[in-house]
């Protein structure tokens, strides 16, 4: 089924939403939770949580992109999960492991809260991740937007886990030499 289609049954507030999206939408999403996650069951609450949350938020909310949207949402649900299963002096998650690779790069504790400031943020990611190579761009969202461990990247692509992470090490540099060009510092 189309999106529009899927996205009218929820405006019609018509329970085959749910069904029609868990179709379409299920595996990616359960992927996505179980790559943060790493455990079936709290996968498949996240993603039970997702579809009440697209709900609860189409309407008044219109997505452009239901595959994006819905990603936004398990991805956010999935890391709060997180961080309510554990705390970061356990650890050793790949989660934290490549939030610390980005440390240097994104220091969040130094970024404002304002949302101006977090638009602006975005799109200078967005061109960042659009300049940079396929190859590099796949490698750097897989390991910071999926928090995929860098063995399951290399496995998925097809390269060396030595070139995997010089791709990374290769990205983060990259991104902070163009934050630092933009007028971001860190």
């Amino acid at each position: 089924m189309e999106d529009t289609r899927i996205i009218a049954l929820y405006n019609e507030r018509s329970e085959d939403a749910i069904r029609e999206t868990d179709l379409k939408y299920g595996r990616m999403c359960t992927s996505i939770a179980h790559n943060i996650l790493k455990r079936r069951e709290d996968a498949e609450e996240c993603v039970s949580d997702t579809w009440l949350r697209a709900w609860n938020t189409i309407p008044p909310e219109q997505p452009s992109c239901l595959s994006a949207f819905l990603s936004k949402i398990v991805r956010n649900l999935s890391l709060n999960r997180l961080k309510f299963l554990q705390t970061k002096k356990r650890g050793g998650s790949t989660y934290y492991v490549a939030l610390d690779e980005l440390d240097a790069v994104l220091a969040d504790e130094k970024m404002s809260a304002d949302p101006v400031d977090e638009l602006f943020l975005r799109d200078l990611l967005n061109t960042f991740l659009e300049q940079l190579p396929e190859d590099s761009r796949l490698v750097f969202i897989g390991r910071y937007w999926h928090f995929d461990s860098i063995k399951d990247i290399a496995a998925a692509t097809g390269f060396s886990v030595s070139k995997t992470k010089m791709l990374l090490l290769r990205a983060r540099n990259d991104l902070k030499e163009y934050l630092r060009k933009e007028g971001v510092f860190l």
